[in-house]
């Protein structure tokens, strides 16, 4: 071989390896965009997902703001003073005809109006006995008499500590159900 088609054969080679390596260092460019772009989008969703949290929060204080805003106005509206009877009828015995009590004085109607309220309240809240029937893991409810499929659920001691009955934990998940619904 000449000297010549030698040197031709190392130029030849010297260019492809040349190209080789700008062809690698565009490729890691790409790379490289690539990535920034993806580290682009993945931090854009983090902050998105924070948005939702801090929305997501607000949105229960405020239904937990309203839940006990009506529980204190369902309270106020039960508690029967003197001076709100005065306002709300003109004469005591108005105020008894309305409300089909018998009472010698204002302070005497408002408190039998607490004391029966209050009775009424404590009615409410009672919770009623259930009578549970099992088979197979599914159950089924005796509720006043009336007989409904259930299913039995053991909570684990630290929850059970937080939820002592059905009824605490029931409310408990249509609270999260009204969440998540709102959330959707």
């Amino acid at each position: 071989m000449s000297k010549q088609s030698a040197s031709n054969i190392g130029n030849q080679s010297k260019s492809k390896l040349g190209e080789q390596i700008r062809n690698i260092a565009d490729r890691l460019k790409q790379e490289n965009e690539v990535q920034i772009k993806a580290t682009s989008r993945i931090l854009g969703a983090a902050a998105q997902i924070s948005e939702n949290h801090d929305r997501l929060i607000n949105e229960v204080v405020d239904m937990v703001e309203e839940d006990l805003n009506k529980q204190t106005q369902t309270y106020q509206k039960d508690i029967h003073t003197v001076d709100i009877l005065k306002q709300q009828f003109k004469t005591l015995r108005e105020a008894k005809d309305y409300f089909k009590l018998k009472a010698a004085s204002w302070e005497s109607l408002a408190k039998k109006l607490n004391d029966s309220s209050s009775q009424k309240l404590v009615s409410e809240t009672k919770t009623q006995p259930y009578q549970f029937f099992e088979s197979n893991g599914m159950g089924k409810f005796e509720h006043d008499g009336k007989i409904s499929k259930g299913l039995t659920v053991h909570l684990e001691e630290d929850v059970a500590e937080i939820f002592p009955n059905a009824q605490a934990v029931n409310e408990a998940l249509r609270f999260l159900i009204r969440v998540t619904k709102k959330s959707c």
